[in-house]
């Protein structure tokens, strides 16, 4: 998989959040309503990447900056039919280094309990559970993990 860095609001990349979304609809009985927007994911707010493998676009993830030299995860997604590859392993990494070059001490992220496959993966990339934030902080559900930066080369 080749990952390269793309606007929010680039065709590939809101094609895959319309599919995201639509996972979110079919797990939770709507999409994610947190607030979201092409600029928290630009320079030198954040960043976001596109896996492309052939010229498919086949997983997504950004990072935007948050108070106290955090940066947030956001947005990871790989479609049904290119799970299982590492593609999200590789999207992570790749957004943790984004991040850290651009001085994150720490990645944050919230996710649902409803999603053991996330959670495997951040648990399983040195995740821990970090003090709640964010839109979703009153939901009982969700979780919210951290790991410090910088830590991969």
């Amino acid at each position: 998989m080749h990952i390269v860095q793309r606007a929010y609001d680039h065709p590939d990349v809101t094609a895959l959040v319309e599919r995201l979304q639509a996972e979110y609809t079919r797990i939770y009985g709507g999409p994610d309503e947190s607030p979201a927007d092409a600029g928290q994911f630009s320079p030198p707010n954040g960043g976001f990447c596109v896996g492309y493998e052939g010229g498919t676009a086949v997983a997504m993830g950004g990072w935007r900056r948050r108070d106290g030299g955090r940066a947030e995860l956001k947005r990871m997604y790989v479609p049904d039919e290119h799970r299982g590859n590492g593609h999200s392993r590789a999207i992570l990494t790749w957004l943790e280094n984004a991040a850290a070059a651009d001085g994150a001490v720490e990645m944050v992220l919230e996710t649902n309990q409803r999603h053991p496959a996330a959670l495997a993966l951040y648990r399983s990339a040195g995740y821990a559970e970090v003090e709640p934030f964010g839109y979703y902080a009153d939901d009982p559900l969700t979780v919210y993990l951290g790991v410090p930066l910088p830590r991969r080369a």
